[in-house]
């Protein structure tokens, strides 16, 4: 009878193993995806970086050219531009080599790395994000066929809400720089233009100015207003504190998790009210992805 009910026990301890060793690989094999992706994302940044530097690179020296061409033409008579050709030559002959040092570079194939060259091609970038799909496909379907429990699922997203916290503020903090800058034009470029255009003979230089003040600040006010630069920092900022003081309601157990003696439950409160939070915010930012509707006259 003690030998029947030691081997039910020794049975029972096995599943459990079998199975939490079952949920350790899934676990796992997760873990490896999200390596996988991690790293195709970072392949698309350094292609796309090294695309933009190649590019930006082979242009520079024959814009630069460009410029003193037309410069010159329509200068000639007027203005004495000698000193700006002889200027520009040592930065010219700069950009050539630095086209040079590239074109060595993006050309180059290392002993240890024979995709060097592949990277600085204009479709690198793109089949990357074929595999970063195809990565992501893999991974939802890996997700699809573990049986985890949904405790352990809610566990697991718990975990995960800091990083989304992170990206909203991160955003926000983005959209409100971009604010601050065209803010900055809007400012400066205001009182650059009324100082110019108050000069009782405004010479033809002053003009210019004048009118490439004004544009730039009709230019900043249009984007200003239409992005709703300021509109977006706002809620994402609020969205992140709200989903924060959520996060740490449901650790220390105050607030509305207060009075919840079950775990499970408070979990699940949590999750709801995180997810409800972000639907908020997607809803607020369809809506200033809308353009704004004018007044019928």
């Amino acid at each position: 009878m003690i030998g029947l009910r030691f081997d039910r026990h020794a049975e029972q301890w096995g599943a459990m193993t079998q199975s939490t060793s079952a949920a350790e690989r899934a676990v796992e094999e997760l873990l490896l995806h999200d390596r996988k992706i991690l790293a195709l994302r970072g392949e698309i940044r350094e292609a796309r970086l090294k695309r933009f530097l190649l590019v930006s690179t082979y242009s520079s020296a024959p814009t630069l050219m460009l410029i003193l061409f037309v410069g010159n033409i329509v200068a000639w008579g007027h203005i004495d531009l000698s000193r700006v050709n002889v200027a520009c030559i040592p930065i010219l002959i700069a950009l050539l080599i630095l086209c040079v040092i590239v074109r060595a570079n993006s050309t180059a194939i290392d002993i240890w790395d024979n995709r060097l060259k592949d990277r600085w091609e204009a479709g690198h970038a793109a089949g990357k994000k074929i595999d970063l799909e195809l990565a992501l496909e893999r991974k939802r379907l890996s997700a699809a066929s573990i049986d985890l429990p949904t405790e352990t699922r809610r566990h697991v997203y718990r975990e995960t809400v800091p990083v989304a916290i992170e990206q909203y503020r991160s955003d926000g903090l983005r959209y409100r720089r971009v604010h601050n800058f065209f803010q900055g034009v809007i400012i400066v470029g205001s009182l650059a233009t009324s100082t110019a255009a108050s000069l009782a003979e405004t010479p033809a230089p002053y003009k210019w100015i004048t009118v490439g003040t004004s544009f730039s600040v009709d230019l900043a006010a249009g984007f200003t207003g239409y992005f709703k630069f300021r509109e977006r920092s706002f809620y994402l900022q609020q969205t992140a504190d709200s989903i924060e003081e959520e996060y740490d309601a449901v650790n220390l157990k105050f607030g509305r998790y207060k009075s919840s003696a079950d775990d499970e439950a408070a979990l699940l409160e949590f999750t709801e009210r995180v997810e409800t939070l972000k639907n908020d915010q997607r809803k607020r930012q369809q809506q200033l992805d809308q353009p704004t509707e004018t007044p019928e006259g």
